[in-house]
């Protein structure tokens, strides 16, 4: 093989892994005749159990084997503190999920504000398509609107996808949130988040 050719195959390979990584289209940012979550919301007894659930669907999706936490490459990567680069195998979307029993929303004709338990407030802007960080670690956040419902989708450099639909049901008495968990290869696990209205 001449080094031309040798060098053509290094190229192809580059530009199938860049080709590998997936991007999200932009959301319609244009909010529903009638539609404001603005107010307080307290989540339903039956979704208490809701945190082992989103644990379980997490570990099910991050694209990691429970036999190779414990390894010794993820061991030693784990104790470093290095999980959130780019070594790391499985998806870290997660990290971008908030939960909480009570919700404070606040929306405004932009975006929408949500305070969980009182303590940290997520911010979701209409039509946004932008990188956000925690930490080390990146994703895509494209928000927008699927006929009455609020869509905020949050993807990860290895192709991990989180979901957040929100919807009002029962005349804005109720508010369903719903969390996709998508892993790389398209399993999915969803969790469903009901909460009645407070004020």
């Amino acid at each position: 093989m001449t080094r031309f050719a040798g060098s053509l195959v290094i190229v192809s390979i580059l530009l199938a892994g860049c080709a590998a990584r997936e991007l999200l289209d932009p959301r319609d940012g244009t909010v529903p005749a009638g539609v404001d979550f603005s107010g307080n919301w307290l989540i339903q007894d039956g979704s208490r159990e809701n945190d082992r659930r989103i644990r379980d669907a997490i570990r099910r999706t991050d694209g990691i084997k429970d036999d190779e936490i414990f390894s010794g490459s993820e061991r030693q990567s784990t104790t470093r503190g290095s999980r959130s680069k780019s070594g790391y195998r499985g998806g870290l979307v997660f990290v971008f999920l908030e939960t909480g029993k009570s919700l404070k929303i606040t929306q405004t004709p932009d975006g929408l504000f949500i305070s969980f338990d009182r303590s940290v407030v997520e911010e979701f802007r209409f039509g946004e398509n932008r990188s956000i960080s925690i930490g080390e670690v990146e994703a895509q956040r494209v928000t927008g609107w699927e006929g009455q419902q609020l869509v905020v989708d949050t993807l990860d450099k290895n192709n991990m996808m989180m979901t957040e639909r929100l919807q009002m049901l029962d005349d804005g008495r109720v508010l369903e949130r719903k969390i996709t968990f998508r892993s790389k290869e398209g399993d999915t696990e969803t969790i469903v988040q009901m909460f009645d209205r407070a004020n």
